[in-house]
């Protein structure tokens, strides 16, 4: 199986890439964080002329109809910035499910409207449904309109989590495989963030100096960083074996999906630790740009699935 990206992959990951350095991530996720959300959605805007935001829906409605391969790719640039909002719901899930009920909604998606999802018991809140243009609930294989109730605490203090309430049921559909999307675009955030961590740990680890040396020329700085290099590595073709199970409609799709979920986020969390262990506590303080790559991780973990979960999923399809 070829898991290398073709040249149309990579040009649109650098794209977006370029396009969120020059955007000074770590200033509009400290403003989310407060509340003020504005510069966040400038973002998405730009993100959205991009056709970052039509990418899964369909030409029919205005969309690119482009595959999950495609959606990953993207997806891990978002996580290498910690973009804030509703990512994987906004990209992944909600196209999934209301092209099942209602693709007249879609072209909305498209033109760059937020979603965000709740899907108790496994997705318990909807995330930033004070930002999104659209909210949605899904209780078995029924997908509804929603209400935003009662905000509830994030270790991530850029993902606001709501309660919320059915208000029009849209109709049924195959839940199951919007929540495989979201889990797929949720281990893609996972890889960027750990690439992301391990750069900037690198880097610190080479300016950070005692006793007259670098801390980066220590053995044991050198292994734990590799270590982390080589998890992160061996995620990616989880990663992409797993889109591109979902684009071939496999029916190991599913299992392939848990399996990357697990991997990316074991990954991305033990970049975190190094991180954090290489920076010390400074990393862990609202003032070093670190942490707010560590708490997005920490949040990520559990969401569209908790390790456990997954690892289950893989064992029942063995």
């Amino acid at each position: 199986m070829r898991f290398a990206l073709d040249s149309s992959h990579t040009d649109f990951a650098a794209s977006i890439d370029s396009l969120l350095t020059k955007s000074d991530l770590p200033a509009v996720i400290r403003s989310w964080n407060a509340g003020d959300t504005a510069p966040g959605l400038k973002v998405w805007q730009r993100l959205a002329e991009t056709g970052l935001n039509a990418l899964t829906i369909p030409e029919e409605h205005d969309g690119i109809g482009a595959d999950a391969i495609d959606l990953v790719v993207a997806v891990e640039q978002l996580g290498r910035h910690a973009v804030p909002g509703p990512v994987a719901e906004t990209l992944a899930v909600a196209p999934a499910l209301l092209a099942g009920v209602a693709p007249e909604r879609l072209s909305a998606l498209a033109e760059g409207a937020l979603a965000t999802v709740a899907a108790p018991p496994r997705v318990p809140f909807a995330v930033d449904a004070n930002v999104a243009d659209l909210v949605l609930l899904v209780e078995g294989e029924t997908v509804s309109l929603a209400a935003a109730g009662e905000s509830k605490v994030s270790v991530d203090q850029a993902r606001k989590l709501y309660t919320v309430t059915a208000t029009e049921s849209l109709g049924t559909t195959d839940t199951e495989h919007a929540f495989d999307l979201g889990a797929l675009a949720t281990a893609a955030q996972l890889l960027g963030l750990g690439s992301t961590m391990l750069e900037t740990t690198t880097e610190y680890a080479k300016a950070r100096k005692q006793f007259g040396k670098a801390i980066g020329s220590q053995q044991s700085i050198k292994h734990h960083l590799a270590g982390v290099a080589v998890k992160l590595e061996m995620a990616r073709p989880l990663l992409l074996g797993a889109a591109m199970a979902v684009r071939d409609g496999s029916a190991d799709a599913r299992r392939d999906v848990a399996a990357a979920k697990v991997a990316c986020g074991d990954a991305a969390y033990h970049a975190s630790r190094i991180a954090l262990q290489v920076h010390g506590a400074i990393g862990y303080t609202q003032e070093h740009d670190l942490s707010l790559w560590l708490t997005k991780t920490r949040a990520l973990l559990t969401t569209w699935g908790t390790p456990s979960l997954h690892r289950a999923r893989v064992m029942d399809a063995l």
